[in-house]
């Protein structure tokens, strides 16, 4: 099975203090047992990074930036990114459109994540982002559970 790895999954992973942290990892062990494809969509990786440093930084563990990219570089080295920012200019309408039709609900990068999705017939984003529940074609996981079902 192959699935997106959405940011508020990420930041969990990369981020020892997220409140999210114990069920991504419960959520990426569980698809990691059965196999699945994992795809980590660079701006996915940009996002994720740009939170937990602002994170970090509000709550004074600057010296936790380096720990955080040590782990990112032994969790997602640069050859497991997938590049899909060099896509925008041809999906941009499509972009819009969804963004439109969500009544703003999917932000830029949500929908750019759900059309690339669509485009690699990647069925299932693990998230915690009840957002992405409004596209019918595209499975949301959000726990150990939902990998085996």
């Amino acid at each position: 099975m192959k699935v997106a790895i959405d940011s508020s999954v990420l930041v969990g992973l990369i981020n020892p203090c997220d409140l999210w942290r114990d069920k991504a990892i419960a959520l990426r062990r569980a698809l990691l047992d059965h196999e699945a494809e994992l795809y980590y969509f660079d701006c996915v990786v940009a996002e994720s990074i740009s939170v937990v440093v602002g994170r970090l930084k509000e709550k004074g563990f600057l010296a936790d930036v380096e720990v955080l990219f040590d782990q990112l570089s032994i969790r997602m080295p640069v050859t497991s990114i997938t590049w899909i920012l060099p896509d925008v200019p041809h999906l941009y309408p499509e972009i819009i459109n969804l963004i439109r039709s969500s009544t703003g609900a999917l932000n830029f990068h949500d929908a750019l994540i759900v059309l690339t999705c669509r485009e690699r017939e990647i069925p299932a984003i693990a998230s915690f982002d009840a957002d992405f529940d409004q596209v019918t074609w595209l499975r949301r996981l959000t726990a150990p559970d939902d990998v085996v079902s």
